[in-house]
């Protein structure tokens, strides 16, 4: 269970790379209904949970699981208010295009496969870090 959690934190980071990658690329900070503590903060709780996750499969600290777990909690609330913010973006993209010159917000560019393959490992990664936690304290 802990090595199928970490599986899938790998894999959800990467999506999480692409859609950073796309914002950057498309002006980000200029253009976005994202604030850069929105973004960086969303990346810095995860990359630091999936951080306290590797060391807790080396160390075999049952306290870790838990310790990545409560990380995981504002890293998901962040991704919920990605995605409320995202899904008006995503439905202006299919309206009329804006008129030259119009700056479009960087997050419009996000692939929708991204966006939804991101959220669903993310979901089950929580799901098996739980999982793998209440296994480490014998429950």
């Amino acid at each position: 269970m802990a090595i199928a959690a970490l599986i899938t934190w790998l894999l959800t980071a990467v999506g999480g790379f692409v859609m950073l990658g796309v914002w950057i690329a498309r002006g980000g900070r200029r253009t976005s209904r994202f604030s850069p503590g929105l973004i960086f903060g969303h990346f810095a709780l995860a990359a630091a949970g999936l951080v306290v996750w590797i060391v807790f499969l080396v160390a075999d600290a049952a306290a870790l699981a838990w310790v990545a777990l409560v990380l995981l909690v504002p890293v998901a609330l962040l991704g919920f208010a990605m995605f409320a913010r995202w899904i008006p973006a995503y439905r202006a993209r299919t309206a009329v295009a804006a008129g030259p010159g119009t700056a479009q917000p960087a997050e419009r560019h996000f692939p929708v496969a991204v966006v939804a393959v991101h959220g669903l490992l993310a979901v089950v990664t929580v799901v098996l870090v739980l999982l793998a936690a209440l296994g480490t304290s014998g429950a």
